[in-house]
């Protein structure tokens, strides 16, 4: 079975690649693509979001790195991807990405949401906060893959 992980990963942390790797335990194939919204602000570009991600995930072979802008059903249909992968951290992530699910299916009744529960180590983690804390020289070292931490300093003295 293939499944798409969609999200922004602005950056990626290591809860995104906690769920990444487990679904690559679980499934034949994981999408992990990276949701374009020129509306959004994003520290990186699409483009380097995805070669960040591809360097963390290299080490599994069943896992792809794609994009897509618009609704995550059509993509899902052109893609021939019946399941979509979500993340829960916490109660409040529920809310939102059950309303999420509901939608995708109002839109399309094949799309299947599976819901995985962060892990313990992962429940306060997000992109925003690692960004935040980046902000302010905090050491994010343990938060993100090596190439997301150099990527992040190297963008906040300027460089990217």
């Amino acid at each position: 079975m293939v499944v798409v992980y969609p999200g922004s990963f602005d950056p990626i942390t290591n809860g995104h690649l906690d769920i990444i790797e487990r679904c690559s335990k679980k499934f034949d194939k994981v999408v992990v693509s990276i949701l374009y919204n020129p509306s959004k602000k994003t520290m990186f570009t699409v483009e380097e979001r995805k070669e960040m991600i591809k360097e963390a995930v290299k080490k599994f072979t069943n896992v792809e790195v794609d994009t897509f802008s618009g609704l995550l059903v059509d993509y899902s249909k052109a893609k021939g991807i019946s399941t979509v992968i979500r993340g829960l951290r916490a109660v409040t992530d529920f809310e939102y990405e059950m309303q999420m699910a509901l939608m995708n299916r109002k839109l399309d009744d094949e799309l299947e949401t599976v819901f995985l529960m962060s892990s313990n180590q992962y429940t306060f983690l997000s992109s925003s906060v690692v960004k935040e804390v980046a902000i302010f020289n905090g050491d994010i070292s343990k938060l993100v893959p090596k190439v997301v931490n150099q990527a992040i300093y190297k963008k906040l003295k300027g460089g990217l």
